[in-house]
C-alpha cells in the first residue's frame, strides 16, 4: 500500500472512530442492546470462565511482554551495531502510538459500562492492547521476515476476534467498544507507519501486498 492509500485509509478509521464514539457515548443502541440483553449474566456462569481466562491471557500483557522484548532487542542490535536496531525500535514507537488510542479516548467519550467495572469503556482497552500487539508483529515481520505475514495475520485477527468476544460476554464492554479498539488501532497505525517510514516498498510479492 503506498504512503498516499495508507493516509487516506488511516484517516477515515479514525474518523470513523470518532464518528461512533460520539454516537453510541449516551446509550446503548442496536447491537450494542441485543447483545447486551441476551448475555446478560452470562458472565456468572461457565462461559464466563472461559472469557475470563482468555481475557487474563489476551489482554493488557501483551504489549508490554512486546514492548520490553522489542526493548531488549533492539538494544542487542545495537550493540552489535546492527542496522535493524532502528527498524526494532520504529516498530517499538508503533507499539506505544497504538496502544496509547484507548488511554486517551476513554476520558474523552466518557462512556459507562454494561456493568458496574472500573474505567470507562470505550474503547476496550483489551482489544487495543491485543490489536496493536498484533499490528507490530505483523510489521515486524513484513519488514523481517516476511515468509512468516500470512501466519501472523491470521493468529493475530484470531486473537483479536477472541478478545473483543471475551469482553462482551463478561459483559464489561459493549459489541461497539471493540469495534472502535479496532478502527483506533487500525487508523494510527497506518497514519504512524507513514511517519515512521515503516512501509515496505511497493512491489510484487508478501511486503507489498502486506
Amino acid at each position: 500500500m503506498s504512503a498516499r492509500r495508507s493516509l487516506v485509509l488511516g484517516t477515515l478509521l479514525l474518523a470513523a472512530f470518532l464518528v461512533l464514539g460520539v454516537f453510541v457515548s449516551d446509550r446503548p443502541r442496536g447491537l450494542d442492546a441485543l447483545l447486551g440483553d441476551a448475555l446478560h449474566d452470562t458472565w456468572t456462569g461457565p462461559a464466563g470462565v472461559v472469557a475470563e481466562v482468555v481475557s487474563a491471557v489476551l489482554g493488557p500483557v501483551l504489549p508490554v511482554v512486546l514492548a520490553l522484548a522489542l526493548g531488549i532487542a533492539a538494544l542487542v542490535l545495537w550493540r552489535r551495531d546492527d542496522q535493524r536496531a532502528w527498524i526494532v525500535v520504529r516498530v517499538l514507537t508503533l507499539l506505544v502510538l497504538c496502544r496509547a488510542t484507548s488511554w486517551l479516548a476513554k476520558p474523552v467519550f466518557g462512556r459507562e459500562r454494561p456493568r458496574d467495572y472500573p474505567d470507562f469503556s470505550y474503547p476496550s482497552g483489551h482489544v487495543v492492547s491485543v490489536a496493536s500487539t498484533a499490528v507490530a508483529v505483523v510489521v515486524l515481520c513484513v519488514l523481517l521476515a516476511p515468509h512468516l505475514v500470512a501466519l501472523v495475520t491470521r493468529v493475530a485477527v484470531v486473537a483479536t476476534v477472541l478478545c473483543a468476544a471475551s469482553r462482551v460476554v463478561l459483559d464489561v464492554h459493549w459489541v461497539t467498544d471493540t469495534v472502535g479498539a479496532v478502527l483506533a488501532v487500525g487508523g494510527v497505525a497506518l497514519l504512524s507507519g507513514v511517519a515512521l517510514r515503516l512501509l515496505p516498498p511497493v512491489r510484487r510479492g508478501v511486503a507489498s501486498s502486506a
